[in-house]
């Protein structure tokens, strides 16, 4: 069986959005998933061959004045026309660490894939307010569905 490939491209300033991540990184290497290879990014470092090489990505910011961060809007700069109409129809996922209600954050970043015609197959893990420990275990469901979704041939 031919591996799948899953991204996971991330940005943390205060260290919260990594330890998303990284919880969203044990889901995905999960032990019982075994068909899918798992490239894990910094979003400044990230590129659009990141992106050809994945057959799924996540993308995980902290909210920013409202907003993405600007190393993941950098990131979808970057790759955004490299990537259009070549990407289309891979899944993707976001997580989101807001100070705020995250709306802003997931709007915009949703906005600027739709128009790489990809498509959101779960809604955003979003922690809001007070960091919130048992939400990591959200995280990691959010890696694990992803990388056996990818395994299955479901996305």
């Amino acid at each position: 069986m031919i591996n799948k490939h899953l991204l996971i491209v991330f940005h943390s300033q205060s260290g919260s959005t990594t330890r998303m991540a990284d919880a969203v990184i044990s889901g995905a290497k999960n032990t019982d998933i075994n068909n899918v290879d798992i490239r894990v990014k910094s979003a400044l470092e990230a590129t659009s061959h990141d992106l050809f090489w994945a057959d799924a990505f996540i993308l995980g910011t902290p909210e920013n004045f409202g907003y993405m961060s600007g190393a993941l809007k950098y990131f979808l700069d970057r790759v955004y026309y490299d990537c259009e109409g070549k990407i289309n129809g891979k899944a993707f996922a976001l997580f989101i660490r807001a100070g705020n209600d995250g709306s802003g954050a997931i709007s915009s970043i949703r906005r600027i894939l739709s128009g790489l015609s990809v498509k959101e197959v779960q809604e955003p893990i979003l922690i809001s307010g007070e960091f919130d420990e048992m939400q990591l275990a959200d995280c990691e469901e959010l890696g694990l569905t992803l990388a056996a979704g990818l395994e299955a041939g479901i996305f």
